[in-house]
């Protein structure tokens, strides 16, 4: 990449740049023996992982043009990383190199597979938190339709000050435009001092951005409070003018300055639940940019983490826009059925589906 790259956003760019996001990326190293802890494990296989990188992996499964910003060591896992961008479709020219760090590694153990223990491996400190201003390309953060940051972002300096730039310089953008700023909250204790430090630092971050994504955890340490209702109020209060906060087994809380409203989860039989999050955060993407209200796009959101907790890795798992409208175009639909008024319901005879109707699942997401 080159330092302080400012050619116009159209420049090398046909057709230009949908969505930029800016952090963390690894190798994740994933067992493959499940159900027992790292010491029993005999072999691992290696993927793409990181935030930042796997949201931008499946924004472009999805059909958008994305790149990442970040920064890998001057080694084979870096290497490794920009080939597999480039295998995924998503512009890699904006990968730094600290040639003095390591591309940083991630075990997990897939015990419980639900919520696998991570080990991570980014001492002395992760490239992608060396991030400068020199690295930044400034005419695209200005003009891309769809900016994506995270918490862990800001955990460090360098990097703490150069997102907080990009998103001063850039604003909060109009969303009538098709403009977007999203914040994925991405809380890991294992990065920060303490849970104040990382509060402070939320708060310079939540003015600026248009969208919040966070789970119960984080929206805890982001605005002081674990309960959904009362979190997204607080998000909102802070400007943003959607906040999703997704809450497990009892769905996403979709929330904005005029109503709230939950999404039910897809029950799913789950493999590996690293990446599902990423998944639902790519999907988001997808329905900003393509304009889509924000309970659809929770529905679709919902099917595409459901989908990733059902396979084994992250980037390599994300689904194809025709995997998540399967499960939620008819999740859709059972769900607008359910909220019709009695009155309003056909008797079960008149509402057969029709034959070419794909039968209402239970949802893999």
């Amino acid at each position: 990449m080159t330092a302080g790259w400012s050619a116009p956003i159209d420049s090398g760019f046909e057709p230009a740049l949908e969505a930029l996001t800016v952090g963390r990326v690894g190798v994740d190293l994933y067992p493959q023996q499940s159900g027992v802890p790292l010491s029993q494990v005999s072999s691992f296989a290696k993927f793409l992982g990181g935030t930042a990188t796997n949201v931008a992996v499946g924004a472009a499964r999805l059909g958008r043009r994305s790149a990442v910003l970040t920064k890998v060591g001057a080694d084979g896992f870096g290497d490794y990383v920009r080939q597999a961008l480039a295998d995924f479709g998503v512009d890699n020219r904006f990968v730094g190199t600290a040639p003095e760090l390591l591309t940083p590694v991630v075990f997990c153990a897939l015990d419980p597979p639900e919520d696998p223990p991570l080990l991570f491996y980014r001492l002395p400190t992760a490239p992608d938190l060396t991030l400068m201003a020199r690295d930044v390309p400034w005419q695209l953060v200005s003009e891309v339709p769809l900016l994506w940051v995270t918490g862990t972002g800001v955990s460090a300096e360098p990097a703490r000050s150069t997102q907080l730039e990009m998103l001063g310089r850039r604003g909060r953008p109009d969303s009538a435009a098709g403009r977007w700023t999203v914040l994925d909250l991405d809380w890991r204790p294992m990065f920060w001092p303490s849970p104040a430090e990382a509060r402070e630092q939320y708060r310079r971050m939540l003015p600026l951005v248009s969208v919040a994504v966070g789970n119960r955890s984080e929206v805890e340490v982001a605005v002081g409070t674990s309960d959904p209702e009362q979190a997204a109020h607080r998000l909102i209060e802070c400007g943003v003018e959607l906040a999703l906060v997704k809450m497990g087994a009892d769905g996403v809380l979709v929330a904005t300055a005029e109503s709230m409203t939950t999404v039910a989860p897809r029950p799913v039989e789950v493999v590996c639940g690293l990446g599902a999050g990423d998944a639902f955060g790519a999907a988001v993407v997808h329905g900003l940019l393509a304009g889509w209200p924000p309970v659809r796009i929770a529905h679709y959101a919902n099917a595409a983490g459901a989908i990733v907790a059902s396979r084994l890795a992250c980037a390599d798992a994300m689904p194809s826009l025709a995997e998540i409208a399967e499960i939620a175009d008819t999740a859709e639909i059972a769900e607008l059925a359910e909220r019709a008024e009695p009155a309003e319901r056909a008797e079960p005879a008149e509402r057969a589906a029709p034959a070419d109707r794909h039968p209402v699942r239970k949802g893999t997401g």
